[in-house]
């Protein structure tokens, strides 16, 4: 039977600042056009971080049903190590899904942007269809951008647009940074799991390009954002060059992918990828709020 220490590893707490990270960049958006309002951001976290929870017990259990994860090199999984039953594993899925649902109807109910609901329905498909159904994208190298559209534009501008009641120009280039930076926390995963995917039929973006040409892309996708912050630095907001503080992070991150490492060895790279988005959305936000003063 899981313990508690096993149902907060399922979770998987190293892919929550892919959560934070959105709402905080969206949040500091918002307080760039002087509309900050930590209700709405709240509530905003609560959905992003119910879904990220939920997609990674559906994730475990679909996974774990069609023996993907019978061989694994990272975090323990409760339905491939048997340690819970996969309709368990399913309940708690639903469960975030529904703590995800709760809040943001309250969220729409606050702006009264009912057509938002329509966001919030496609996000929790997005997130069960990932690996879930007949024919799960995420087996069809479209998880990375999935993400990118889900925890990248539509979070950072949703999370803006709830507060601002409108659509910015900051925000867009904030979404599409931040997705760059989700799309490397999944890449960084993938890559790791590519040689144990391939072997099961899962095809990642990370098994459909080979390990030489995914590496390229993550360093990339960390690349890209810090070039937008110049660009946004240069353009209106000078304060948005904070991000560059989190560049150590993002060079410690890359350091095992660029040397080619492989299994244990990208171990690191996923928390150091997340940490890497979080901080960066940090001082983004910070950077566009002081903008604003």
């Amino acid at each position: 039977m899981a313990a508690l220490g096993h149902w907060v590893a399922g979770a998987r707490p190293r892919t929550l600042p892919a959560a934070v990270a959105p709402v905080l960049a969206g949040t500091g958006a918002a307080a760039a056009e002087q509309s900050a309002n930590p209700l709405r951001a709240l509530l905003a976290l609560v959905v992003a971080l119910a879904l990220q929870v939920g997609v990674n017990y559906a994730n475990d259990y679909s996974d774990g049903i069609r023996g993907t994860d019978a061989e694994r090199v990272g975090p323990v999984r409760l339905v491939a190590s048997g340690l819970a039953a996969p309709r368990t594993v399913l309940a708690a899925a639903w469960a975030a899904f529904a703590v995800a649902a709760v809040a943001g109807f309250v969220l729409v109910a606050v702006t009264g942007e009912w057509w938002l609901l329509s966001v919030g329905i496609a996000a929790i498909a997005a997130a069960w269809f990932y690996t879930g159904g007949r024919r799960p994208y995420g087996y069809r190298a479209l998880g990375e951008l999935s993400v990118f559209v889900f925890f990248g534009v539509v979070a950072v501008v949703g999370t803006t647009y709830v507060q601002v009641e409108r659509l910015t120009l900051v925000s867009l280039g904030a979404g599409v940074a931040v997705g760059c930076l989700a799309c490397a926390i999944l890449l960084a995963n993938n890559l790791r799991d590519a040689p144990t995917d391939g072997r099961a039929g899962k095809t990642t973006l990370a098994v459909r390009l080979g390990s030489a040409r995914a590496r390229v892309l993550y360093l990339v996708l960390l690349a890209v954002p810090y070039g937008l912050a110049v660009a946004l630095a240069v353009a209106r907001h000078p304060p948005g060059a904070l991000v560059l503080l989190s560049l150590p992070l993002a060079v410690r991150a890359a350091g095992p992918v660029a040397r080619g490492g492989s299994g244990a060895d990208l171990l690191p790279v996923l928390r150091d990828t997340a940490l890497t988005a979080l901080a960066y959305a940090a001082l983004l936000a910070v950077g566009l709020a002081v903008s604003a003063a």
